[in-house]
């Protein structure tokens, strides 16, 4: 007599697959920040509100959360803007594209201490920058000391990472226009400007979203550039919220305070990423 075949749920098979993603998943992430909100919520052993309630009152995080944003109103544009630029150059057929293509890449595959520790050799007084300017007949500038321009410098350190990996994203979204419309388009006399505004543009709109979105929480986390070269400062010019969360965590060792800065951080992407997406979905 046959014997009759076990016959698995629908979606088992899936399931079992996924379990091992998901068992880190869970390890990795959902448990970590479970307990970081548990942190946020006690102190000395009983649930409270008072890490949040001293946020509430505290001058340093506010000012703290107000460089973030402005840091990130100024950059996030700025790394768009960038990538998009680089990836309508390198969708084109020029000589060597690929090389281009690798070298714009390439500091992504750097670890970022390693770039911020050549670029702060770079801004430094007597640095490859001031030498540059010094034989131009300019004077050495205060990169890293000045209020103005630390800021800046933290910028072009982050953009020098993060620019050649959202072009990745562009480039491939540019490739994927159909060719017959850009070419149907040129027949009807449209120069290589309105294609590029009235056609490509609008169908790479998705992988622009994504990267503006992707950068906004990268940017947000932005911390190893702050941590090595300036500290915060100076005047707390570069104080992101990261490096306030370290400073409260691992020198005050104020864990729960620490958690609480986290949990507003978090908020406060969600919500960014959020009217992000609205408007960016209104605009489609």
């Amino acid at each position: 007599m046959r014997k009759r075949r076990t016959r698995w749920p629908v979606g088992a098979g899936a399931f079992l697959f996924l379990a091992p993603a998901l068992g880190m998943l869970l390890l990795t992430r959902v448990l970590p920040a479970l307990d970081t909100l548990g942190d946020s919520l006690r102190d000395d052993g009983a649930w409270t509100l008072a890490h949040y309630a001293r946020l509430a009152t505290s001058q340093g995080f506010r000012d703290s959360v107000l460089t973030t944003v402005v840091f990130n109103a100024i950059i996030n544009p700025a790394q768009v803007l960038i990538s998009y630029v680089f990836a309508v150059a390198l969708a084109q057929r020029l000589p060597a594209v690929g090389l281009w293509r690798t070298l714009i890449f390439l500091p992504m595959a750097v670890p970022p201490t390693v770039s911020t520790i050549v670029w702060g050799v770079w801004f430094r007084p007597g640095g490859l920058i001031n030498s540059l300017l010094a034989m131009a007949g300019l004077s050495d500038q205060p990169f890293l000391t000045s209020a103005d321009q630390a800021p800046f410098v933290i910028m072009v350190i982050a953009s020098w990472i993060g620019v050649g990996y959202w072009m990745t994203f562009l480039v491939a979204g540019i490739k994927n226009v159909p060719a017959e419309i850009l070419e149907a388009a040129a027949i009807d006399g449209a120069g290589w400007l309105r294609r590029l505004t009235a056609i490509v543009t609008p169908m790479v709109r998705r992988q622009l979203s994504f990267v503006l979105v992707a950068a906004t929480v990268a940017n947000f986390l932005l911390f190893v550039p702050v941590q090595i070269l300036t500290r915060g400062g100076p005047a707390g010019s570069t104080d992101l919220v990261m490096y306030e969360i370290y400073t409260q965590a691992f020198i005050f060792n104020n864990r729960g305070l620490a958690a609480a800065e986290i949990a507003v951080l978090v908020v406060l992407v969600a919500v960014i990423v959020g009217i992000q997406f609205r408007l960016l979905g209104e605009r489609r």
